[in-house]
């Protein structure tokens, strides 16, 4: 308990050194610190709250992944810099989310059948990807991404952490970003747009 109250009052470069050494309160306190400012941040300039939180909390968790062997000057300037580096990204590789896809199910005119097979062909393509996830991955992604259900709620509803929660998410994220490829997503949205 002495332990954690004293990183309270730790600098962030003292923090820094904690967490190259892989002290996980050091983190918890680095996160508690910088996570809001970061997330404003995110949020200035891609105005979409989840997508914001899942970019701030894959930043965190490459940090954890590489602290012990990067080498970080300025740990804010580092965390900054990734996050607007993140959201290019995002940005670049953006997909359909679950509300882009219900608003295309429930689109009244589909225009013809050759169409709606185009699509229904895509949507079995990325729930057959869902479905490869391990069973824990696949319930939490299905419950934020389908059911919109916050980080904290899945939580508790699983009984698991908030940083387990984290993790499934962003491992679902990353194996669609990598199964789904672009051509078949870009070449769905020329049909569906013309």
């Amino acid at each position: 308990m002495y332990m954690k109250s004293c990183y309270k009052n730790s600098s962030i470069e003292e923090l820094q050194d904690f967490l190259k050494e892989g002290n996980e309160d050091a983190f918890n306190e680095i996160y508690n610190r910088l996570w809001k400012r970061l997330y404003c941040y995110a949020y200035r300039i891609f105005n979409d709250e989840t997508s914001c939180e899942d970019i701030v909390q894959e930043v965190f968790i490459k940090l954890w992944e590489k602290a012990p062997s990067a080498d970080i000057n300025n740990i804010e300037a580092y965390l900054f810099t990734a996050i607007k580096y993140r959201i290019a990204t995002h940005i670049r590789d953006l997909k359909f989310t679950s509300i882009h896809l219900d608003v295309l199910q429930n689109h009244p005119e589909l225009g013809s059948f050759e169409k709606q097979m185009e699509y229904q062909e895509f949507e079995r393509s990325v729930l057959s990807e869902i479905d490869k996830l391990s069973p824990q991955c696949k319930k939490v992604f299905q419950l934020s991404r389908f059911e919109n259900i916050s980080n904290n709620e899945i939580a508790l509803m699983l009984n698991i952490s908030i940083r387990t929660v984290e993790k499934h998410i962003s491992d679902a994220l990353n194996k669609l970003k990598h199964t789904i490829t672009p051509p078949l997503v870009l070449s769905w949205i020329m049909i569906m747009f013309p």
